[in-house]
């Protein structure tokens, strides 16, 4: 989830990690034993004026799949579940409409069950996690690919996204 939002203009950083959970700290392993109640997530710095938030929740819809309660494609459990995370009421009533509109959209035959939820405590990831697909570009390409992701991006929104 970096790759489509970082060296955007207006976004500062992205971050990898977790959030939402109840282990403080924790590690990769922890959170992929389901067990921690934490999602893995993307920490976005950014600035308003030049990247508002609208865009950013437009352009996260358009990198997942919001009808796939699993996880998504490849990756199955709940820390995979997507959700878009608030800091305040004008972000929640942001996400919120922009979903509704999604949904009533009819792009998607399915429910959107993507949650809009409160902002936790965020946990950046390991080191190895933090920008993955420049570190490991052959294996990131071959995932993007193999998992159906960037078929699955493209069939939505166009031929410019799922890169």
């Amino acid at each position: 989830m970096v790759k489509p939002f970082d060296e955007l203009p207006g976004i500062i950083k992205v971050v990898s990690g977790y959030t939402g959970g109840h282990k403080e700290n924790p590690t990769y392993e922890d959170v992929c034993s389901d067990k921690t109640g934490h999602y893995e997530a993307v920490q976005i710095t950014y600035d308003p004026i030049l990247f508002p938030y609208e865009k950013l929740v437009d352009l996260y819809w358009q990198q997942i799949d919001p009808t796939d309660e699993g996880g998504q494609f490849y990756d199955r459990g709940s820390s995979y579940q997507t959700a878009i995370f608030y800091h305040h009421a004008a972000q929640k009533e942001i996400a919120e409409a922009s979903k509704q509109r999604l949904e009533e959209s009819n792009i998607f035959k399915k429910p959107i069950v993507t949650k809009i939820l409160p902002a936790a405590h965020f946990y950046p990831a390991e080191e190895y996690h933090q920008h993955y697909y420049k570190k490991n570009p052959a294996r990131y390409n071959a995932y993007h690919i193999g998992s159906g992701r960037e078929a699955f991006t493209r069939k939505y929104w166009g031929e410019e996204y799922g890169k």
